[in-house]
């Protein structure tokens, strides 16, 4: 089944969950959640979830192209054309009787308008998931993935001919990939049938990948994180993904997730510590020693009559990133005996019998 076909038979937007007035960022994500539940590693064995994440990644390979995008919708809505499964005589005219060349629809599906081959599939986008400490994220770090996916064959690099020898040019396009279709006022191309649209052919295939250039093999994909990553944030290793067939290859999109902290937590640049303080610390105030990630403690002045919960920001003690460095920001809170000892009990029991204004005065009607 050629291309032009598949677009008129393939409802790429059902195939991805999303309405066709979706956004390229809706479709994006769609595309993604869809592939990281049924991509062969998370899924082994399980053919029927393979058939689907190749049926997903041609759909995400058109829809999220906004040119690609663009030509498949109006495609769609011109319907299908005299011998491809419509009704006779329907689909596509000219103007004024003149014959109508499907280069001006079908432009972007084999590239220079039609007449030439679209150059090969592009491989598919991976995912794969790092975990890093508090401290890596903080600081960045250069590290390694390790995931099993299809690359491009070990012993002939991809090519598809036994080692020594190499693919010789398609004699039946020529090299283009695609071959020409003249039906009567109608031309257009069609991947050749000869190479399936590789423009070459092999005649001493590949005893390891059997002439098709991928294997299925572990990778060792070195990654630079850049300091100051947050959790759950996606780097893109441009090329690092599926092999593409006589495309380019696909990207590889590494998930950070970062171990929490024992003590400090983040927000954005600022880091978040919570600190213990006594009730006389709160009423009289009080230099408090508080720690910080990785610059030694800083003294804090905590003014008289300081209450639980109110946070300090202390500049400059936060995540360092290329937008500049973040503070960190201290939650005290007021520490309450849980089982006062008797000196403790004497002394909040003189504090209640010495009075003061009801805190609660202003609840009263």
């Amino acid at each position: 089944m050629t291309a032009q076909r598949e677009w008129f038979d393939k409802d790429y937007y059902r195939t991805l969950g999303v309405d066709k007035g979706s956004s390229a960022k809706d479709v994006t994500k769609a595309y993604r959640k869809l592939a990281r539940k049924l991509h062969p590693d998370a899924n082994p064995g399980d053919d029927a979830a393979e058939q689907r994440f190749k049926e997903v990644t041609a759909a995400y390979d058109v829809l999220g192209d906004e040119s690609k995008r663009e030509e498949y919708d109006q495609v769609r809505a011109r319907g299908p054309m005299p011998g491809m499964g419509g009704a006779p005589g329907g689909g596509f005219g000219g103007h004024g009787g003149a014959p109508f060349d499907l280069g001006d629809v079908f432009g972007g599906l084999f590239g220079q308008g039609g007449r030439g081959h679209r150059g090969g599939t592009r491989g598919v986008d991976l995912e794969t998931r790092l975990g890093l400490s508090f401290l890596e994220a903080v600081n960045g770090v250069t590290t390694s993935v390790h995931l099993t996916s299809d690359a491009a064959c070990s012993s002939c690099g991809g090519s598809g001919a036994r080692p020594g020898t190499r693919p010789h040019r398609c004699s039946a396009c020529g090299g283009s990939g695609a071959t020409a279709d003249n039906q009567g006022p109608f031309s257009f191309s069609r991947p050749c049938g000869i190479c399936g649209g590789s423009g070459s052919q092999i005649d001493d295939p590949c005893g390891n990948c059997r002439g098709t250039g991928v294997e299925r093999r572990p990778r060792e994909v070195k990654v630079r994180i850049p300091s100051g990553i947050e959790h759950e944030q996606k780097i893109r290793l441009k090329g690092r993904g599926g092999p593409g067939s006589g495309g380019p290859d696909g990207d590889l999109y590494v998930v950070v997730v970062v171990e929490p902290h024992p003590l400090f937590g983040r927000t954005g640049r600022n880091l978040t510590l919570t600190v213990p303080i006594t009730f006389p610390e709160a009423v009289f105030g009080a230099e408090v020693e508080v720690p910080t990630l990785q610059d030694g403690p800083v003294t804090l002045r905590l003014p008289s009559g300081t209450r639980s919960g109110r946070t300090f920001r202390v500049k400059g003690r936060g995540v360092g990133t290329r937008h500049g460095r973040g503070d960190l920001l201290v939650t005290v809170e007021v520490v309450i005996p849980q089982e006062p000892n008797e000196a403790e009990q004497a002394a909040i029991e003189a504090l209640s019998e010495a009075g003061g204004d009801n805190p609660r005065d202003g609840l009263t009607g």
